[in-house]
């Protein structure tokens, strides 16, 4: 379904706006024509200037496709809807522009030209550059205030979605502040950094700074996490499991329980664990090898791990925004995010990793969806860094790793992963990355920008000022 079919267009700025890039996958044949793989369709100059809106924002949410690059977003593309084709959630964005994601050394300072999730996800979430393995604190260990920090500070309604852990490095960086992203419960928090640890007088692990940020929404993995005890503290030798229950969450483990649930807020926030570590992907399908590319195309199949009882991140999204969207509060500001892109690119697995960008791209039509008829919603979608998946010629031998699939306009297309040998796992690039809005303060990410300055965009969107940017 493309962007012009699931909108009306031309009723509203809203609409004419979101039908900036509407084009969808073309007749079969008609690309040989002249002008017949063509996207745009007159001139582009109302649309864009419909596109930007200088007002404040009542909401912001944030998709983050971790890993997705533009080389991913492409890959996911011809596979799924044709090279001519277009994702319906993220190619429907108005507004585009590029991000830089370089991280800092922590020994000199300077940069470090490939960032981690942590590292990235640290700067869009306190505006600060930080080094690779930080959440929210600075190059000194020096706790930063997140977004959501101040978001809920000033009286918004706040929430968290991931396919992966909430313990890992995208979530982590809302809601928590320690100097390595490992430290997600307090055994690994007490071995590996002590001066995070409760019984040495620090904030905790990710696990308990999640449940004392206390956002109204929480949603993913990493059950496994809240079965270990605090090691001091008022809740010393309960599980962190029993703590959530004692302190008024409600917790919840499965699409059932969720659907069930009618309200979130700071009297019954909501604490989805729906695995005991992530999220199972939606697809499944051969790993690139080095005999991938010799072989013959293969087709993606639906992952049979992935149970109907966890329930997929569009659901989660919507869920989200209907919990959180009170006409009676201020307004929210909601994080989702599509996980396993990044991790299934590190596994060289091409099908799993387009099956996360399709995932993603649904979870951004639900956000476009609502933050059209809201009318205040910025939306943001963006990656925390780039990857390694690369399309090559159809069946070429390289160095690397590589894997054929018959894509949807009937043709092979080769993927290459060539950063680590099988059974290894493929690194992040350097590389900018896309980030697109919708709504107030959407041609702020227009251009080239740093990660950095999504904080200050969200920031002030939603008339949040420099309040509380020391950690309050």
């Amino acid at each position: 379904m493309t962007a012009l079919s699931r909108r009306a267009v031309g009723v509203t700025a809203a609409a004419a706006a979101l039908a900036l890039v509407a084009g969808g996958a073309v007749a079969a044949g008609s690309i040989t024509a002249n002008g017949g793989a063509k996207r745009l369709s007159g001139d582009q100059t109302a649309a864009v200037r419909q596109a930007i809106d200088g007002g404040r924002a009542r909401n912001v949410i944030l998709l983050i496709g971790d890993g997705m690059g533009d080389s991913e977003i492409t890959i996911a593309r011809n596979y799924a809807y044709g090279a001519a084709g277009e994702l319906p959630g993220i190619d429907a964005l108005p507004l585009t522009g590029e991000y830089t994601t370089w991280s800092l050394d922590k020994a000199d300072g300077l940069p470090d030209y490939v960032t981690d999730s942590a590292a990235s996800g640290s700067g869009w979430a306190t505006g600060t550059k930080t080094y690779n393995g930080a959440i929210s604190v600075d190059i000194a260990g020096e706790p930063q205030t997140t977004i959501l920090e101040l978001a809920k500070a000033n009286g918004l309604r706040t929430g968290n979605v991931t396919t992966a852990e909430i313990q890992d490095a995208t979530p982590a960086v809302l809601e928590a502040h320690v100097t390595s992203r490992s430290c997600k419960a307090p055994s690994a928090t007490s071995a590996q950094c002590p001066d995070n640890a409760l019984e040495n007088g620090g904030a905790g692990s990710i696990s308990e700074q999640i449940l004392d940020t206390r956002a109204d929404l929480v949603l993913g993995g990493g059950a496994t996490y809240f079965d270990e005890a605090a090691t001091a503290g008022d809740w010393q030798g309960e599980t962190l499991l029993d703590q959530a229950t004692d302190r008024g969450y409600q917790v919840v483990t499965d699409a059932d329980e969720l659907a069930a649930v009618t309200r979130a807020d700071q009297s019954r926030p909501v604490l989805g664990l729906f695995a005991d570590g992530n999220l199972e992907t939606r697809w499944t399908g051969a790993l690139a090898t080095h005999a991938g590319g010799a072989e013959d195309p293969i087709t993606c199949s639906a992952n049979p791990a992935r149970a109907d009882s966890v329930p997929g991140l569009a659901e989660m999204t919507d869920k989200a925004i209907d919990l959180l969207d009170s006409r009676r509060g201020k307004g929210f500001f909601l994080q989702v995010e599509g996980a396993s892109i990044d991790k299934q690119d590190h596994a060289a697995n091409p099908c799993a990793q387009i099956g996360e960008t399709v995932d993603f791209d649904e979870a951004v039509q639900a956000a476009l969806d609502f933050a059209e008829h809201d009318g205040r919603t910025l939306v943001v979608v963006t990656a925390d860094h780039g990857h390694s998946s690369q399309i090559v010629y159809p069946n070429t031998t390289t160095p690397g790793l590589t894997r054929t699939l018959l894509t949807a306009d009937g043709k092979p297309m080769t993927v290459a992963y060539g950063t680590a040998d099988e059974g290894g796992s493929q690194d992040h690039t350097g590389t900018q990355v896309r980030i697109a809005a919708y709504g107030p303060r959407a041609a702020n990410v227009v251009g080239l920008t740093d990660q950095t300055d999504l904080f200050f965009t969200m920031r002030d969107a939603l008339g949040l000022g420099s309040r509380g940017h020391g950690r309050h």
